[in-house]
């Protein structure tokens, strides 16, 4: 990584030599005061190193690390040694120390204020858009040093690896250098910790760097691209193609062959209009289904000069995409534009326009800190993408959550061509590049929000592949949805009216957004005039507040007060463990409401209507000014007048679904959707009140949207199916009823092409499921010290599925510093302040690791290898019998029939976390007794599926038993080693 030392001199020489160098920030906005430290002055740090110093040489400063297992200091030029928690939030704020993840190291210290030298602030400083897990092992390996052996090697490790981010600053070959000089300058204003450190290795440049939006490339305009050529793919050219993707000399997979082959029909001209050719493929693990559907897709994109669509629900997959698809297209064409486009929703990107607010005071203190971070990312990014693209998803968690929200489009305020970087935009760059690809990796949500409500009927997609199919229904529940919920009308008001305190960046309302239009057209102007006006209706600032206390303004805000005081009159849950009582969520049905919700109704409805009305006026006078455009009106202006106007019919959209959902609330019900009220709460603390509408069978908008204008869509995934039991007299065409139904097949005239290719695993063989007899139901301490043992006797590799945050926090908080101490570190989702993407990344990255979580873990984590041996869920996944549960149980007519799917669904996903190639091996591990035989089928057929002890379990995990018979395994299992001991109840 490093390379010879040289002089300042030298590297400013070496520097000018770049034609690109930029600068991160304009030199006279920066705050001398915008930050305070708890720890003394820097210029009390003693010298670090010099242009003379030799490459890699620890930095002298004291170091320290605190995990579960203990804490260790280890002094500037000294040696390493135990303190106490007290001893460590002492040295931390007494001087900067050296520590990775100030925030995690604060959550195990119990110190909140807790800051210093974090390393991960360096490397983003140092190598911005490079991937490194937040973890010693994982900077090591980012930095390809000698990573440390235990905890208490790691404080002499941090001083090592801050020599080597501080000595590749000199390195002639320090590939992000462009721009470092100058945003090292405004960090230093800024009192970054890390500036006075680095300012000695960083040379000046002898020519001042450019501004950073004068350096980002500009995106250029493309002629649309024409209907794709109707094409056959004979079967031949498929497989083929399919054995040039995988590879000369690679095993030719006959599941693999048989599911191209299938893939392939989808892409064969369709017959009739609204009759798309529909199929749906069940590939089970191991299969090789990403390359399977890219070997037609990319013969018929070749031939047909069309774009296929593949929409995946995790970002895991989309990285995997990518990858994968090389294999078929180069990383450019020869004009330079990209044939494979990873495509996401707008509030993904960064937003320049917020990036340079932030940068010119609209962020202070450490989210400033932030910002000139995301910026030095924002020169080297490959696209711009914040949430799952290359910029480190750590990052956001070193400051502030709401600090990388606040740099993307999360409120659709876009001012498109309005904006002085409309030109070099990542979310434009991304549009244009999508409508030219031959491949775009989209997600579900963004494929049904581009289908209902596109700008662009160009990108409708008409070849769509829908990976991790078994989640197309919930995408399609939340996309289809409207709800009339504070947050919801708080943020419309902030689109029309701009924010309410002037200081918070810039105005972002209709009346500056469309300044010339007012100007030039009196109709329009008046039209904003009447739309902001009337959006003073909507709940500003404060609105919770005004609930809580009875004191709502507005008729919106009476409407909120009257559901929040409905729901709570109206619970029946208040003593149950999920009622008021637990602090959870309440709701109840929207049906025989009081006279006053009905009345507030009324209000808030005309209200609505009132802010509609001159929307929808505004959206006419702007297509009259594009039907005649004046002579100031340029393709820029155009561009924005377009974009203004896809926004407006966004909005009146959404109003009028809500109006649509006021005038149902005296009525009779309508059968074909579900209405409540709900009270938001997490811990007891409310933060929203909303009235909710669901389709009871989202697939019919959604057959109507995507389906019905496509030509050819498949659905797949390894659990797209029912798994009942084989002993049924239907079985071969009951286990498809349910991926017909969730699918959206039952609602089109056309019959779906039906598929299922079984995985290549022997499951049988490699795994196994058990299922402990033992732990009580409801015994906290010993469903603690059940997984404690059981990670004991896997030695890590555990991940721990719950399906509660609270006992998963509790478990956790009793069994993590114990298990450290024994070289197991533990993690977990809601505990560690850490993404979840992140926290995956660290237990995939080490083998002793393990990893606790609820939903989110369950479906799309893929950790092959020793990493993930050993899956344990802590009680069976029922579904929560909510309004829209119980809705769509009764609707089914099946009763617990319903129930049974969807839990045989999220088990059979949970097992799928364990076997991810052929090498795979582990055990299933359930921690509950009230385990029905009639679930059992959720698992491989022919698996071994054992009830027994705990101990039993643990001497089958600790000596990796997989398959023999209980009695062969268990016969000395009251003689467990010390390395399995008995944990505390």
């Amino acid at each position: 990584m490093a390379g010879a030392a040289r002089s300042p001199a030298a590297a400013s020489a070496q520097a000018t030599e770049n034609p690109r160098n930029f600068c991160i920030i304009p030199p006279i906005q920066a705050d001398h005061h915008a930050e305070s430290f708890t720890f003394r002055s820097l210029s009390r740090i003693p010298p670090v190193v010099t242009a003379t110093t030799p490459p890699s040489e620890p930095i002298p400063l004291p170091a320290l690390h605190a995990s579960h297992g203990g804490n260790w200091l280890r002094p500037p030029n000294g040696e390493t040694g135990a303190v106490s928690k007290g001893d460590a939030i002492m040295a931390a704020s007494d001087t900067p120390v050296l520590l990775i993840n100030a925030p995690l190291v604060a959550n195990r210290l119990g110190y909140p204020d807790l800051s210093g030298l974090d390393l991960l602030e360096l490397f983003a400083f140092v190598h911005p858009a490079r991937f490194c897990v937040p973890t010693p092992r994982g900077l090591a390996q980012a930095l390809e040093i000698d990573e440390p052996a235990g905890d208490e090697d790691v404080p002499a490790f941090l001083q090592r690896t801050a020599g080597a981010l501080v000595t590749a600053c000199e390195d002639p070959e320090w590939f992000e250098r462009e721009g470092a000089w100058s945003a090292l300058q405004s960090m230093e204003r800024l009192r970054w910790p890390w500036a006075g450190v680095l300012k000695p290795h960083v040379a000046r440049p002898e020519r001042a760097e450019k501004w950073l939006f004068a350096t980002l490339p500009e995106w250029e305009e493309s002629p649309e691209r024409g209907s794709p050529r109707q094409v056959e793919l004979p079967e031949d050219d498929v497989l083929q193609q399919l054995d040039h993707l995988t590879g000369e000399g690679s095993e030719k997979r006959e599941g693999q062959r048989a599911y191209a082959r299938e893939a392939a029909r989808i892409f064969a001209p369709r017959d009739a209009r609204d009759l798309p050719h529909l199929a749906l493929a069940q590939a089970g693990t191991g299969i090789g289904k990403t390359l399977g559907y890219l070997a037609p897709s990319s013969l018929w994109a070749n031939a047909s000069g069309g774009t296929v669509w593949v929409s995946t629900f995790t970002k895991n997959l989309q990285r995997q995409l990518r990858s994968e698809s090389r294999r078929a297209w180069p990383m450019k064409r020869p004009d330079g534009t990209p044939p494979v486009v990873v495509r996401k929703g707008r509030e993904n990107y960064l937003c320049l326009l917020n990036l340079e607010d932030a940068l010119q005071g609209g962020f202070a203190s450490r989210p400033a800190i932030l910002a000139q971070l995301v910026a030095r990312w924002a020169a080297f990014t490959r696209d711009g993408d914040m949430i799952g693209g290359d910029l480190p998803g750590w990052l956001g968690t070193l400051f502030r959550k709401r600090g990388i929200a606040a740099l993307t489009d999360q409120r659709g305020e876009c001012i498109y061509a309005g904006c002085p970087h409309y030109r070099k935009c990542f979310i434009e760059r991304a549009g244009r590049d999508s409508a030219q690809a031959d491949l775009v990796i989209a997600n579900h949500a963004l494929v049904m929000v581009n289908a209902a409500r596109g700008r662009d009927h160009a990108q409708r997609p008409t070849r769509l592949i829908f990976d991790e199919g078994h989640h197309v229904f919930e995408a399609a529940d939340s996309t289809f949805a409207a709800t009339l919920s504070g947050q919801e009308a708080i943020e419309l008001r902030r689109w029309i009216m701009g924010p309410e305190r002037k200081n918070r960046g810039r105005r972002r309302g209709l009346a500056a957004r469309l300044a010339d239009v007012a100007s030039y057209d009196d109709d329009g102007g008046e039209a904003i005039e009447d739309a902001c006006e009337a959006g003073a209706a909507l709940p500003g600032e404060g609105w919770l507040q005004r609930l809580n206390e009875g004191e709502p303004s507005g008729p919106i805000e009476a409407l909120l007060s009257a559901v929040r005081a409905a729901t709570y009159a109206r619970d029946e849950s208040a003593n149950n463990s999920r009622g008021q009582e637990a602090g959870y969520g309440i709701e109840t049905e929207a049906s025989g409401l009081p006279g006053e919700v009905i009345e507030a109704a009324g209000g808030a409805a005309e209200a609505l209507a009132a802010i509609r009305t001159p929307l929808i006026k505004l959206g006419g006078r702007l297509e009259a000014i594009m039907a005649d455009p004046p002579d100031w009106l340029d393709g820029q202006g155009r561009a924005r007048i377009e974009g203004a106007r896809f926004s407006l019919q966004w909005r009146v959209d959404l109003i009028a679904a809500w109006e649509s959902l006021l005038a149902r609330l005296g009525g009779p019900a309508d059968p074909e959707f579900v209405d409540w009220l709900a009270v938001d709460r997490s811990d007891a603390r409310e933060f929203d009140v909303a009235i909710h509408r669901r389709w009871l069978d989202p697939m019919k908008p959604f057959a109507k949207v995507v389906l019905e204008p496509a030509h050819g869509v498949m659905l797949t995934s390894a659990t797209l199916t029912d798994r009942i039991g084989a002993d049924a007299s239907d079985a071969q065409d009951a286990k498809w009823q349910t991926a017909i139904a969730r699918s959206g097949a039952a609602h089109i005239e056309s019959k779906p092409l039906l598929s299922a290719a079984e995985s290549p695993f022997d499951y049988a063989a490699r795994a196994e499921v058990l299922i402990v007899t033992d732990v009580k139901k409801g015994d906290l301490p010993g469903l603690a010290g059940a997984y404690a043992r059981l990670i004991e006797a896997s030695g890590g590799g555990v991940l721990g599925l719950f399906t509660a945050i609270r006992r998963m926090r509790a478990v956790h908080g009793r069994i993590a510093d114990r298990l450290a101490r024994e070289g197991l570190p533990i993690f977990a989702q809601h505990v560690d302040p850490i993404d979840t993407g992140t926290l995956v990344d660290i237990f995939r990255d080490d083998p002793r690791a393990s990893l606790l979580g609820t939903d989110a873990l369950r479906d799309g984590v893929d950790v092959p290898g020793r990493s993930l041996r050993c899956v344990a869920l802590e009680a069976v996944p029922w579904p929560r019998p909510d309004i829209l549960h119980k809705a769509r149980r009764a609707a089914s007519g099946s009763g617990s029939q319903y129930d049974d799917r969807i839990i045989r669904a999220r088990l059979a996903q949970a097992f799928g976390r364990l076997i991810r190639n052929r090498d795979d091996s582990g055990h299933f591990v359930v921690l509950s007794s009230a385990f029905p035989s009639r679930l059992l089928s959720a698992f491989p057929q022919g698996i071994a599926i054992h009830r027994l002890t705990l101990d039993e379990a643990l001497v089958r995990v600790r000596d990796g038993l997989i398959g023999e018979k209980q009695t062969e395994a268990v016969q000395n299992a009251g003689e467990l080693d010390d390395n399995i001991p008995d944990w505390p109840q």
